[in-house]
């Protein structure tokens, strides 16, 4: 069987580069920065499982082992709004990082994907109906 083709051009060295860029961003970010230092004790290794992660949703490589969904709902300090600034700060790397087309499509697919797991951050803290759980 042949190998299932990426989700767009890209290759696995653009992808370090992105995560790692990214990252950089948001070690000095000042809403970002202290939420992630709570949690990632060794950024190299962090950014390794990052790169991971896109490199099987984007190339279909077989070398992520994670559950992102559980990570950030463990997390317990990821809150609903920060999404948006995650993806406006990606977005931005994604820019400067690779073409347009690249940018364009990485995009797309993080937007994806951070709107499942904002959804599924909020929905661990709502009742049914998008009722607020209080307690």
């Amino acid at each position: 069987m042949p190998p299932i083709p990426p989700k767009f051009d890209i290759t696995r060295p653009d992808i370090e580069r992105v995560v790692a860029a990214f990252y950089a961003v948001v070690r000095e970010h000042p809403g970002l920065g202290p939420i992630f230092a709570a949690h990632v004790t060794d950024w190299d290794a962090h950014e390794v499982k990052v790169a991971n992660f896109w490199a099987n949703a984007i190339l279909h490589e077989k070398s992520y082992d994670g559950n992102p969904m559980t990570a950030h709902q463990d997390a317990g300090n990821v809150k609903p709004g920060m999404f948006s600034i995650w993806l406006d700060l990606f977005d931005k790397i994604l820019t400067l990082e690779l073409r347009p087309d690249q940018a364009a499509a990485w995009s797309e697919l993080a937007h994806r994907i951070g709107r499942s797991l904002r959804a599924g951050v909020v929905d661990r803290g709502t009742l049914p109906g998008g009722i607020p759980k209080l307690t």
